[in-house]
């Protein structure tokens, strides 16, 4: 009688599973960035439900993470702020090392989308204010 050798299967799932597992953090981790450093910070944990925009060093546009288009993003943030009345504040996470023509074009974009405060998220240089003390900051 002959047995069928499920060793060639066995070798092929085992490959798939290792790229799957090296491929997936990749595409989990969505947006990038270099944010820029600032001192006398206040510690402010993120939230869900806040509206966060990002824009990477090449110019890509996310909205909580999600790259958009950027024929999309009016629209997108119109429908995020039209969910939130009572909270219309845009997180705006930006590489450092981006044009500041760039970021008022996203400034541009939010107010018109009807946000009414725009907040940049920065990262400490130093120890930030109202940290834990020993915190690995």
């Amino acid at each position: 009688m002959s047995d069928i050798n499920v060793t060639p299967m066995v070798d092929v799932m085992l490959v798939l599973l290792i790229i799957f597992m090296v491929v997936t953090p990749t595409i989990m981790a969505g947006f990038q960035a270099a944010l820029p450093t600032g001192d006398n910070l206040k510690a402010r944990p993120e939230e869900e439900g806040r509206v966060v925009f990002g824009v990477d060093v090449r110019g890509n546009y996310y909205l909580d993470k999600k790259p958009v288009a950027r024929e999309q993003v009016p629209a997108m943030l119109a429908q995020a702020f039209r969910e939130r009345p009572q909270d219309r504040v845009l997180f705006l996470k930006a590489d450092a090392n981006l044009p500041y023509e760039e970021i008022m074009t996203v400034m541009k974009l939010a107010r018109d989308a009807g946000a009414r405060v725009l907040a940049a998220v920065s990262e400490a240089r130093g120890p930030v204010d109202g940290a834990a003390p020993g915190g690995g900051g």
